[in-house]
């Protein structure tokens, strides 16, 4: 073959070449969806954290691309609707606020009735998250409203009590009215004539400048971001406890669609989240309270023998939830005494042994 021959042909070979086509990245929709405005700090973080870092665990391979569309503060939920809109495919992931579903998620509430452990939400949200991987119950629970289990999303700073007037001791509370989301309306039950007014985070304000309440119990983070200090310039620093209150979730029918990558990448950045959110809660506590000040509130700290007369005052709602799981064939028992073992661990023994009674 002559060279020219040669050439032609090593012209043709690249021709073919380059007329073959690039590997294309296939892009995968995902609605997210939560019923709180994007200001709130989860919420906040699933933008600028949570998707960041999916994208970027995807770009290493290229294989998948995501197209986020993201629907908050109310767009196609409230905030008690995220479980439901997750379950009927309205979202394909959410945050579910699960203080809301306390009869269809009752596992979820372990940390809410173990009040007065552990005000370190980091260590809170691991062992919760522990608990939710060892034991099989709430990913069930998940499972019921056809929804998979990604993590713990959310365990905020430590809730504290919020009062229009001044308030020096839990006994200040006594006949008062007192907001609160969930379970943590029953830490009143020790406390002689309060009582519970269920509301959500965003009606807070509303309830206490109207007198609907006289307090609220909510962690400084939320207060400063929905300027509590107008309404409520009191706070008790009593540290009740840091919650897990949010769960990242995906729809099961669009899970099952995806690709083994974009599954691990979920599940993989929603520990990281999980413990990103909890991390940053911590590091904006004093932050908060120095907020809270500023905007004119006062903070009185509560001595460590008010703490312990209120928390032994009030009912074994620990031992009340592990005997309801234990009575519907589920190792309630077994995950109180674990999850009291891993914040002991961490170094939170808390005021009240709940599971020794």
């Amino acid at each position: 073959m002559s060279v020219f021959s040669k050439g032609l042909a090593l012209g043709a070979a690249l021709t073919a070449i380059s007329a073959v086509p690039g590997f294309a990245t296939e892009t995968i929709k995902a609605v997210v969806i939560d019923g709180y405005p994007a200001r709130a700090l989860w919420v906040k973080e699933f933008t600028n954290f949570f998707i960041p870092e999916v994208d970027k665990k995807l770009a290493e391979t290229g294989n998948y691309k995501m197209d986020w569309q993201e629907s908050y503060g109310g767009s196609i939920v409230k905030p008690k609707g995220v479980l439901e809109g997750v379950k009927l495919g309205l979202g394909d992931i959410g945050i579910v606020t699960t203080i809301f579903h306390s009869s269809k998620l009752p596992s979820q509430a372990i940390s809410a009735v173990t009040p007065f452990v552990a005000a370190d939400s980091v260590a809170v949200a691991k062992a919760v998250d522990e608990i939710a991987k060892e034991f099989p119950t709430m990913q069930k629970e998940f499972e019921k409203q056809n929804q998979v289990y990604l993590a713990t999303g959310v365990v905020l700073d430590t809730y504290q009590v919020f009062s229009k007037d001044p308030i020096a001791t839990p006994a200040d509370m006594q006949g008062a009215k007192v907001a609160g989301a969930g379970m943590n309306l029953r830490y009143l039950e020790g406390i002689d004539g309060a009582a519970g007014v269920r509301g959500g985070l965003t009606d807070f304000y509303n309830m206490l400048q109207t007198g609907l309440v006289d307090k609220a119990m909510l962690w400084p983070e939320a207060a400063k971001t929905f300027k509590i200090a107008e309404v409520a310039p009191h706070m008790l620093r009593v540290d009740l406890g840091a919650v897990n209150s949010k769960t990242i979730t995906v729809n099961a029918d669009y899970w099952k669609g995806l690709p083994d990558e974009v599954k691990v990448a979920l599940q993989e950045v929603a520990v990281m989240y999980r413990d990103h959110v909890a991390g940053i809660a911590m590091e904006r506590a004093q932050e908060s309270r120095d907020a809270y000040v500023a905007a004119g509130g006062t903070i009185v700290e509560v001595s460590m023998e008010d703490r312990k007369a209120w928390a032994d005052a009030m009912p074994n709602i620990a031992a009340e939830w592990a005997e309801g799981l234990d009575g519907k064939g589920e190792p309630g028992s077994e995950m109180l005494n674990a999850y009291l073992a891993k914040l002991q661990a961490s170094g939170y023994a808390g005021v009240r042994d709940w599971a020794a009674e």
